[in-house]
């Protein structure tokens, strides 16, 4: 399941924030801010698609993320690889590394972390 830019965009609001009820999901967004029956209807799509869950106080829902930023992220960094890049994670490396402008120290970094990584699978 994907999800739409808006609903990525409450998302990264209940991620931040962990727990939310409507009116602090309302406020995060910029002007000129959703109609609340817009952002409740994203929340309910979210929840029946396994994204959000909520606890209800009476008439009030505070709503939390089902599924952690983390794991949404591989998924899709997975999938653009998977559509863009023929499956090879070798062949985005190399667009990554080509087309940003990463500083010498940052590739220097990036380096690290996939030294480390081949280490970490030679074991």
């Amino acid at each position: 399941m994907q999800l739409t830019k808006t609903e990525e965009q409450l998302m990264q609001f209940l991620w931040k924030a962990e727990k939310a009820f409507m009116k602090d999901l309302l406020e995060a967004f910029p002007e000129p801010k959703p109609a609340a029956t817009t952002v409740a209807t994203m929340l309910k799509r979210m929840a029946d698609k396994g994204f959000v869950g909520y606890t209800e106080y009476g008439k009030v829902r505070e709503y939390y993320p089902m599924v952690p930023k983390s794991d949404y992220f591989a998924k899709q960094v997975n999938g653009m690889i998977k559509s863009f890049f023929n499956n090879s994670a070798s062949q985005f490396a190399s667009f990554f590394t080509k087309e940003t402008d990463m500083t010498a120290a940052e590739l220097e970094e990036l380096r690290k972390i996939i030294d480390s990584e081949i280490q970490k699978k030679k074991q």
